[in-house]
This record gives structure tokens, C-alpha cells and sequence, in this order.
């Protein structure tokens, strides 16, 4: 069991990384003035296998009865579903919003920092 959980963590640590990598390749675009953010398809799919793996990931806990945060389980996934929400609704247009991009990256590294320091 153990083995498929980390199976699991590992696909959602992908996840997170394509997220977070598509907001910075962006947002390194935007710095040189020449373009504007925007929403690429990575972002997406992050997003989508966080949401995966992270449900897959609280089943697997429970089948394994371990004892888990609900509450943090909770902030976590409305975070990440306001992240795929936004995500979700823009990803069809040529440029987004400075705030709504930079609102997508920022819930992104909360998402991480309550992962790792909520003990």
C-alpha cells in the first residue's frame, strides 16, 4: 500500500509542477513586455492531476486508516478547485487579466505551502 501512495504522491507532485510551471514560464513571458499572461493547456492538466491524484490519494489514506486532517483536506480542495475553476473558464482565451493570472499562481503556492507546513 504504501508503494501506490507514493506512486500517488509522486503523480501529484507532476501535477503541481506542471501548474506551477506553466505560471512561471508565463509570467517570465510577461516580463519581457512582449506578451500577455495567459492560460496554457499544462496549466490545465496540473491542475486536473492534482484534483486526481489528491482524491485517489485520501482514499487510499483512509483504506489504509490513516488519520488525516479533514479540515486541511477541505481548504485544500476548494483552493485547488477555485485554481482549475478559473483555469478552467479562461483557457480558451489569448490573454488573461494580471489579476486573475497572478490570483491562479498565488492560490498555487498557498496549495503548496498548506501542504507542506500544516502538520
Amino acid at each position: 500500500m504504501d508503494t501506490l501512495i507514493n506512486v500517488f504522491v509522486g503523480l501529484h507532485i507532476i501535477g503541481i509542477a506542471a501548474l506551477l510551471g506553466g505560471f512561471l514560464t508565463q509570467l517570465k513571458a510577461m516580463g519581457r513586455g512582449s506578451a500577455e499572461p495567459r492560460f496554457v493547456p499544462g496549466m490545465l492538466y496540473g491542475a486536473g492531476t492534482m484534483l486526481v491524484t489528491g482524491v485517489a490519494l485520501v482514499g487510499l489514506a483512509h483504506a489504509d486508516d490513516r488519520h488525516l486532517s479533514n479540515v486541511k483536506l477541505g481548504i485544500k480542495l476548494v483552493v485547488l478547485l477555485v485554481i482549475l475553476g478559473l483555469v478552467y473558464v479562461k483557457r480558451d482565451e489569448e490573454k488573461v487579466d494580471a489579476a486573475t493570472f497572478g490570483a491562479v499562481g498565488g492560490l498555487t503556492v498557498v496549495n503548496i505551502f498548506i501542504a507542506v507546513l500544516w502538520t
